[in-house]
């Protein structure tokens, strides 16, 4: 069930959507562009409001949760959060995403603007690379019921809004007690997002094909609590006791709901994966070498 980096896309790209992050001053500098250059070569471009007011009439201006069903290719201006807001865009359609880095430290937008029309041009003709990743389905049951249905790319987590408080949480895998952690709070990472806030709070880099997800406690109250890594292909349910409500679930850290008291949080590998047009020439160690500044003084 795990991504891989070595395949290539092989469908002609004749519709490209664009989505960016809104108010960013770098997407004026890029996106028309970008716009004339798909339009010499014929291809249908589409884009949500923020992107439109950086560019020229001719581009046709959707709702962003409209944009996927209509392309072939997303192509995404902005940082890593931009990229993850868009990967919730997808639902079930297999579009690949072409995620360029105008933020900061940027794991996942690892085309830069020195890549983009290379990378561009191996994608329209069908001839791209692209990595696929897995998937964090997140459901909250209530009552029974599923209450909250989420993706994530990167993580969900549980905390307390009063972040000095200690929470009870207990922890299943495919049905069986593993442990209760008391904790500031659980990350459930993928390996995409072993690279967030899983590694701020002591957990593993995982390689983007492993097939695992990783489970790290935030500040434990006991200190043999340490990051667990598990199969992907495992079910995964969280509970807590009643009076330690309030609780929030937090995916990608952009979409949250507060936990009830008796509610379960159950997590799987979506059944879908996300595909990430990545450069020919770069490498998942090289990325990590730049932006973690590995062998540097």
């Amino acid at each position: 069930m795990g991504a891989t980096t070595t395949s290539r896309a092989s469908t002609l790209v004749q519709a490209v959507g664009i989505i960016s992050r809104p108010r960013r001053r770098d997407v004026s500098a890029v996106a028309p562009g970008l716009l004339t250059w798909l339009e010499e070569r014929g291809v249908n471009v589409f884009c949500d409001s923020e992107t439109a007011e950086c560019l020229p009439s001719s581009c046709k201006v959707k709702a962003r949760e409209e944009i996927p069903a209509l392309s072939d290719l997303l192509i995404v201006l902005g940082g890593d959060g931009t990229l993850l807001a868009a990967a919730r865009l997808l639902g079930e359609r297999n579009v690949p995403i072409l995620p360029v880095n105008l933020g900061g430290l940027g794991f996942l937008t690892s085309v830069t603007l020195d890549d983009l029309y290379p990378v561009l041009e191996q994608a329209i003709k069908g001839q791209a690379r692209y990595s696929e990743r897995v998937l964090l389905e997140s459901r909250v049951i209530r009552q029974g019921k599923p209450f909250h249905c989420a993706r994530a790319l990167n993580d969900a987590v549980l905390n307390k809004a009063a972040l000095a408080r200690i929470i009870d949480l207990e922890l299943r895998v495919n049905g069986e007690f593993v442990t209760n952690y008391k904790a500031d709070g659980l990350i459930v990472a993928t390996p995409t997002g072993s690279t967030a806030y899983s590694l701020s709070a002591g957990g593993p880099i995982m390689y983007p094909i492993v097939s695992a997800f990783v489970i790290t406690p935030i500040c434990p109250h006991t200190l043999t609590n340490r990051p667990l890594v598990i199969p992907d292909s495992a079910k995964i349910e969280i509970g807590f006791a009643a009076g330690e409500a309030p609780i929030y679930l937090t995916v990608d850290g952009q979409v949250g709901v507060e936990l009830h008291a008796n509610d379960v949080v159950a997590l799987s590998a979506a059944a879908e994966r996300l595909r990430l047009v990545r450069p020919q020439q770069k490498s998942y160690f090289s990325v990590l070498r730049d932006k973690l500044k590995w062998g540097e003084r």
